[in-house]
């Protein structure tokens, strides 16, 4: 039986996008197809989630300029720190629905575990300036994000970096890009947590989409951490719900087959793509622990003697 048995409605939702990305590339320019698929990639949404009742008092509001441009456009953030000042730092990168207020339960959760959350909202998201994000667009702003939290956290060994759905995505790269600076002799975080991710873009668009759409040639944002995750150089965490009907598990499960040791995979039963964190609360406590140490924990003995490929 295939995965797409199990698949919800959202199969349909995605043969439709495809095909009007391919409409749209037979009868119009590239840029026009570009535009329309970022716009279909993206679910930006400016307004509070629904269900959101109010920043936490201890929640710091933080704008950040993605450049060094005069004229540079900047991304809001929330600085969530824990009340011990040497509680390891995670830092958020949510997916493409919904701004900060709609992820506000899964940091909260992140702060129940011991850790202070450092969430930025990408271009377009929330508080944040811009319309329209692109895939290299949310890679900059994680990375003016990580150099914000790197002067707030100067310890590697007490900074973890954490993706969500296509912030998983995000948060492989942000990994990857920093195991290939070579300025740093160590890992510049203790470990990359992905929870209900996936392989690439059109992996997934081919997955629910017919099988004769050339998903692979039409997409431009194509998010592609199968490659980037064989050269990270922290231990990683994978997690996926196993009742998971927007991405199927097998996604995390092909990444975590790709990603160096020490590694980690950790399906939740009965977890969907949003609920992992607290349906699994326990064995995701646990393997966390196992894999970066308990939060109140000195880390940075462990840290030391994580493996590096780097040579100084």
């Amino acid at each position: 039986m295939t995965v797409l048995r199990y698949l919800w409605p959202r199969s349909v939702l995605l043969r439709a996008l495809v095909g009007t990305l391919v409409a749209l590339g037979l009868v119009t320019g590239c840029t026009t197809l570009e535009e329309k698929e970022r716009a279909l990639t993206f679910r930006v949404e400016k307004r509070d989630a629904g269900w959101y009742s109010g920043q936490p008092v201890e929640v710091q509001d933080v704008y950040l300029p993605v450049s060094a441009a005069p004229d540079a456009q900047r991304i809001h953030a929330w600085w969530w720190p824990d009340a011990d000042p040497d509680a390891p730092v995670v830092y958020y990168l949510h997916g493409v629905r919904w701004n900060l207020t709609g992820h506000l339960r899964r940091i909260e959760q992140l702060r129940q575990f011991g850790y202070s959350v450092f969430a930025i909202d990408y271009r377009g998201f929330g508080k944040s300036d811009g319309d329209l994000p692109s895939e290299q667009m949310v890679y900059e702003d994680a990375m003016a994000g990580w150099k914000w939290l790197t002067e707030r956290q100067p310890d590697p060994a007490r900074r973890l970096i954490y993706g969500h759905s296509l912030g998983g995505a995000v948060a492989i790269d942000l990994a990857a890009k920093l195991a290939a600076d070579g300025a740093a002799c160590r890992p510049q975080a203790r470990g990359l947590i992905v929870e209900a991710t996936f392989t690439s873009l059109p992996d997934v668009a081919a997955e629910l989409s017919w099988s004769w759409l050339p998903t692979s040639l039409i997409l431009t944002q194509r998010f592609d951490s199968i490659s980037k995750i064989r050269t990270i150089d922290v231990p990683v965490l994978v997690v996926h719900g196993a009742g998971d009907r927007f991405i199927p598990a097998k996604f995390s499960q092909a990444l975590y087959g790709a990603a160096p040791e020490p590694k980690r995979l950790l399906l939740v039963e009965n977890g969907s793509h949003n609920n992992s964190m607290w349906t699994g609360n326990g064995d995701y406590q646990r393997a966390l622990a196992e894999l970066f140490g308990k939060p109140g924990e000195a880390v940075r003995a462990r840290a030391d003697r994580a493996p590096s490929s780097r040579s100084c």
